[in-house]
């Protein structure tokens, strides 16, 4: 029973696979795409000092990594819900470091839940203060969907 169980599971794991990307919109960031650019999406949905530093880690570290063997690696952070603080210039525990680490890390970028965004103000009554660098778009979790769809690698550390 165990030995028909593992073979379904491989079965399964190999049909997933071979399934194409379904949004074209972002067909070129493929991970198999011809220009050998490697692509993770790192999540960030907590207001927690240390899942922040465990994704700034990860995303340094496999940087480092990747650029020791020669080759790309094209990284999002996604911030949103309470994970939205990672990147508000005001609450952010890691304030100085993501300063810095945009400034020396030209292949992460930091993306902003706009539905976060929007729900913070009318809590707080006033726009969050988001870091100039990050890109705002309508929704984490639609961002990280299109970004799987697409064939990136998605974490949440």
């Amino acid at each position: 029973m165990k030995s028909i169980i593992k073979f379904g599971a491989a079965i399964l794991t190999m049909m997933l696979l071979s399934v194409a990307p379904a949004n074209a919109d972002h067909r070129e960031h493929v991970v198999s795409g011809a220009d050998g650019t490697h692509y993770l999406a790192l999540q960030v949905s907590d207001n927690n000092p240390g899942t922040m530093t465990k994704v700034l880690n990860n995303a340094l570290n496999i940087t480092k990594s990747y650029q020791a063997e020669g080759l790309e690696i094209e990284i999002r952070i996604i911030a949103y819900n309470a994970g939205l603080h990672l990147l508000r210039e005001d609450t952010s525990p890691v304030f100085e470091r993501l300063s810095s680490f945009n400034e020396s890390m030209p292949n992460v970028t930091f993306l902003a839940c706009g539905n976060t965004i929007k729900g913070m103000t009318k809590k707080e009554g006033t726009p969050p203060p988001i870091v100039d660098y990050a890109e705002v778009v309508p929704g984490g979790v639609r961002e990280l969907i299109d970004l799987a769809e697409a064939g990136w690698i998605i974490l949440r550390p």
